[in-house]
């Protein structure tokens, strides 16, 4: 891929300007910038190249500066839901500290059905589980603030009073043959139809809500329905049971069961974790990704040139990317080979995509730099933030 030749910088908060300073870009070619602009721990600038055309945006976080750390959100704080990415930045309580830079998150149902905003893949929202593992690579943040990417894989289970262990999914659409565990963040109720399903309760000193990864509990069946759309207001959780599923059957109000919610690898303290796509660089290699013979347009899409959003990390930074796509006179998109190029050459030891599309959208002090494809932003599911902490020892 040719060098990006055209640098623009943008001011974020506290920002003041430096001497030139040049970027890698794409291929290992050089961007000179004619001003850099700077915040503590954090750059944002934009790069154009006419020969694609492309823009790119990227945010570059200095990982040892303490007062930034990073959060997920989520579209009107329930898992059914859809908002703008700067709509959802509204959702964080002031107290935790000011979003300076955001990005588009997971891939989520699309179809006008009930469960219309589900993501894809796992997501943890201040330690809150709301969302079980997906089949495509995921980003999170351990307890020691840091980060990784890769598959995760549910080991979560229900254990009936006879011993049976169920493996059972978080707040999603439920099959025919399938458990899901219900949490108010869903929304107002399950949505199922048919089945069987199971109001719980805290039984004794038991943790509960909100539900956690790689904890134990242990709940009581205080009301059995086989309606579905059972409410989820309250401190309540439903476990609901496709009419499939014959284990449950001998299951009887007053009843315990003990859930457990681990995940591998174990996620036991993650504050903040979400859903992808693929891998593109993998210990400091840019990925070869294998794509089935399927003419899905999941599978299809990887090859094709389309916006992006993407994050990537090396030992001392992170890195926020968005590739503006569909519009040829301004830039193209991008392939994921493509963008697993550019992002290696930005330094970038590991890397994989988000959502992309008419949903590639990236927020910097204030405003969407980008410019979505459809010409406004989409309504998405979730967003991953960086936020700026008010503490006594920052800089300003």
């Amino acid at each position: 891929m040719a060098s990006f030749g055209v640098v623009m910088l943008l001011a974020v908060s506290g920002c003041s300007k430096s001497a030139p300073a040049s970027q890698q870009g794409g291929g290992g070619g050089q961007s000179e910038a004619t001003a850099t602009v700077r915040s503590s721990g954090l750059v944002y600038w934009n790069d154009r190249n006419p020969a694609g055309p492309w823009s790119v945006h990227i945010v570059k976080m200095d990982r040892n500066q303490s007062d930034l750390t990073l959060r997920s959100t989520l579209a009107r704080n329930t898992v059914l839901g859809l908002d703008t990415l700067t709509a959802q930045l509204r959702t964080i309580p002031a107290s935790f500290g000011k979003p300076v830079a955001a990005i588009n998150g997971d891939f989520y149902v699309v179809d006008d059905n009930p469960y219309r905003g589900d993501p894809r893949g796992i997501q943890i929202l201040e330690g809150e589980l709301l969302s079980s593992p997906g089949d495509q690579v995921a980003f999170w943040m351990d307890p020691d603030s840091k980060p990784h990417t890769g598959l995760v894989e549910s080991k979560m289970k229900v254990t009936l009073p006879d011993g049976t262990a169920l493996r059972f999914r978080i707040n999603e659409e439920r099959g025919q043959k399938e458990v899901v565990l219900y949490t108010p963040r869903l929304g107002t109720s399950t949505r199922t139809a048919g089945g069987k399903e199971f109001v719980l309760a805290r039984e004794g000193s038991s943790p509960w809500l909100p539900l956690s990864p790689g904890a134990n509990y242990s709940v009581k069946i205080t009301e059995i329905r086989t309606e579905g759309d059972t409410s989820l207001k309250g401190d309540r959780m439903v476990l609901s049971a496709g009419p499939k599923v014959t284990a449950t059957s001998p299951l009887a109000v007053g009843d315990i069961l003990k859930i457990n919610t681990t995940v591998e690898p174990d996620m036991t303290g993650v504050r903040t974790a979400i859903g992808g796509g693929n891998v593109m660089v993998h210990e400091g290699k840019v990925a070869d990704i294998q794509i089935p013979s399927s003419g899905a347009y999941k599978y299809r899409s990887v090859v094709e040139r389309h916006p992006r959003s993407a994050i990537g990390f090396n030992k001392t930074h992170l890195f926020l990317v968005q590739v503006d796509g569909r519009q040829p006179a301004l830039s193209v998109g991008m392939t994921l080979k493509e963008l697993g190029k550019y992002m290696h050459g930005l330094g970038c030891e590991e890397a994989i995509n988000f959502d992309g599309g008419g949903s590639a959208t990236i927020y910097v002090n204030g405003d969407v730099v980008n410019s979505p494809c459809y010409g406004s932003e989409r309504d998405i599911g979730n967003a991953l933030v960086i936020v700026r902490r008010a503490t006594s020892g920052a800089t300003k």
